[in-house]
C-alpha cells in the first residue's frame, strides 16, 4: 500500500477547515497541489490583477516548501483562466518565480473559478526532490 501524506502549511489552515479539504497530497516522491486562488491569508481574493496572480504563485510556493519542494520541483501545471487575454500578463508573472526546469503546462479558458474575483487558479503537481 503506498503511504498518503496530507499536507496543510500552517498559513492554509483556515482553508482547509473551511471548504474540508487539503491543499497538498503526497504519495511516494509525487505531491498533488489543489488549485491555488490569488487570496489573501483572510480568503479574500486580491482585487488588482497582477497583484493576484502573483499571490496564486505564493500561494503555490507556500504549498511546495511544505511538501519540502520549490518551484524548480513542478513537473505539470495547469492553470484555469477567466480571461485569456489576460495570459501575456500572467506569463509575465509566470517567469519571475518558474525561471528554470519548466513544468509541462496547460492554460484553460473558464467563465467563473470557485471564488467571486478570481481570474486564475493554479494546479501543480511536483516530484520531491532527492
Amino acid at each position: 500500500m503506498v503511504k498518503r501524506v496530507n499536507i496543510v502549511p500552517d498559513e492554509m489552515r483556515n482553508i482547509h477547515e473551511r471548504f474540508n479539504y487539503f491543499p497538498a497530497v503526497r504519495v511516494g516522491d509525487m505531491v498533488y497541489i489543489a488549485g491555488q486562488l490569488g487570496r489573501d491569508a483572510d480568503l479574500n481574493v486580491v482585487k488588482d490583477k497582477e497583484a493576484q496572480f502573483a499571490q496564486a504563485f505564493e500561494n503555490l510556493g507556500i504549498v511546495l516548501r511544505a511538501a519540502g519542494c520549490g518551484f524548480e520541483d513542478v513537473v505539470d501545471m495547469t492553470t484555469y483562466h477567466t480571461d485569456m487575454d489576460d495570459l501575456p500578463l500572467f506569463m509575465k508573472v509566470k517567469d519571475r518565480y518558474m525561471t528554470k526546469d519548466f513544468p509541462a503546462w496547460t492554460g484553460i479558458g473558464t467563465t467563473r473559478l470557485a471564488s467571486p474575483g478570481a481570474l486564475v487558479e493554479i494546479k501543480a503537481n511536483a516530484a520531491v526532490p532527492d
